[in-house]
């Protein structure tokens, strides 16, 4: 194994401080009011039963699909998604959750009707496993940043461009990294300059891909083979964005690539990388329903079957996409290889899907990394990293 995908805990160093007497406090963020929600959750199921309870204390907290914070079970199997049951957090969950915004305080209180707020603890680092807006958009970021509290993952630059198809492509091709052909419906085009979008469209070549410039989890996807199919496509996206990016379909397959930041300002590391292989007959493409409740039809290998050269331009690639929107602690990285082997980067994840089941982790634990030792090096990475300015 070469030295990128060497483990990440090789030598781990002690926890850091938090105060004389007990372990760092962890506060495990989830659901939130993007239409991945429950993903979110089945994540923080994940993250709850791997963290390492002898070297942390851990408090769930969960944000309704309003947007309230409220105490959290710590009960991983009410987080999963099981037999198509989507997990969802509501203001029945627990009580409401107030982060303190004060400078240095960084603490957590409970509100509870017609009680003085409870203190339910200082926080040393929040684990925001939150997917889509309003949560891996930079949003909480910057909200963490405001209450001077270490994070698990991106900053609210980094996770800004993650989040935005278009801005994303734009940064990753100002770096010279190679991305496919796209073209933009803005807000409000599409009912003001249907014909004009449809040409970029139709130049693009058939079949595209037309996705909400700001969602995952394959949510609002549609994949276009004739320009008839194009509005009602269109129309899907914008039911979870007013803002379209239309890509042009590579042939190719699809393989991703996990990416940890460095430790100690080191660079970051590379997993090996993994593919995804979509059974055809039921799936068009690596949609919802494939990546979260017909898990049968889907062959994800880790490592992906690549010669040795194509690893390692896509973990180059991987690394350089990770640096080019300034990402810290994690990333997924997608790419499509061509059959002629070219690569070409698809887009940045800053908080990938992370149930122990998902490809960002299997990427690790394939490197070396279990899911466990993962968990504690996001933690680690987010105590050692200074809060404000960077």
């Amino acid at each position: 194994m070469s030295e990128q995908t060497s483990p990440a805990t090789a030598q781990v160093p002690a926890v850091a401080p938090a105060e004389a007497g007990r372990r760092p406090r962890v506060a495990v963020l989830f659901g939130g009011r993007s239409g991945e929600h429950a993903i979110s959750a089945a994540t923080a199921a994940g993250v709850l039963r791997a963290i390492d309870r002898s070297r942390y204390d851990v408090v769930p907290v969960g944000i309704t699909r309003e947007g309230r914070w409220v105490v959290a079970a710590d009960e991983p199997e009410r987080w999963e998604i099981t037999d198509g049951r989507l997990p969802e957090v509501t203001a029945e969950s627990g009580a409401e959750v107030v982060l303190s915004l004060t400078a240095g305080e960084r603490t957590l209180r409970v509100l509870e009707p017609g009680q003085v707020p409870g203190l339910l603890g200082e926080v040393d680092v929040v684990f925001p496993v939150l997917h889509g807006p309003f949560g891996e958009d930079g949003t909480v970021q910057g909200l963490l940043e405001l209450a001077d509290v270490h994070y698990v993952g991106a900053g609210v630059l980094a996770s800004a461009v993650g989040m935005d198809k278009h801005f994303m492509k734009l940064v990753l091709a100002g770096q010279g990294l190679p991305v496919g052909p796209y073209t933009v419906i803005r807000p409000g085009e599409w009912d003001t300059r249907r014909e004009a979008c449809t040409a970029a469209v139709e130049a693009l070549g058939l079949p595209v891909f037309v996705k909400p410039a700001r969602a995952g989890s394959s949510l609002g996807i549609t994949r276009v083979d004739d320009l008839a199919d194009l509005p009602a496509a269109v129309e899907e996206a914008r039911r979870h964005d007013p803002k379209v990016i239309v890509e042009q379909g590579i042939e190719g397959r699809e393989i991703e690539c996990a990416v940890l930041g460095g430790r100690h300002g080191g660079p970051a590391r590379a997993s090996l990388p993994g593919e995804i292989v979509v059974d055809h007959g039921s799936h068009v493409f690596y949609d919802f329903e494939a990546k979260y409740l017909d898990e049968s039809h889907v062959d994800l290998r880790c490592p992906a079957d690549l010669p040795d050269h194509l690893v390692e331009e896509v973990r180059e690639l991987a690394v350089r996409t990770f640096d080019a929107v300034g990402a810290e602690g994690l990333s997924r990285v997608d790419v499509f290889v061509t059959p002629d082997e070219r690569v070409v980067v698809n887009e940045i994840n800053t908080m990938p899907g992370f149930t122990p089941l998902s490809m960002y982790p299997r990427m690790w634990a394939a490197s070396g990394l279990s899911y466990p030792e993962l968990v504690d090096e996001l933690v680690q990475l987010a105590l050692e990293r200074p809060t404000g300015l960077r």
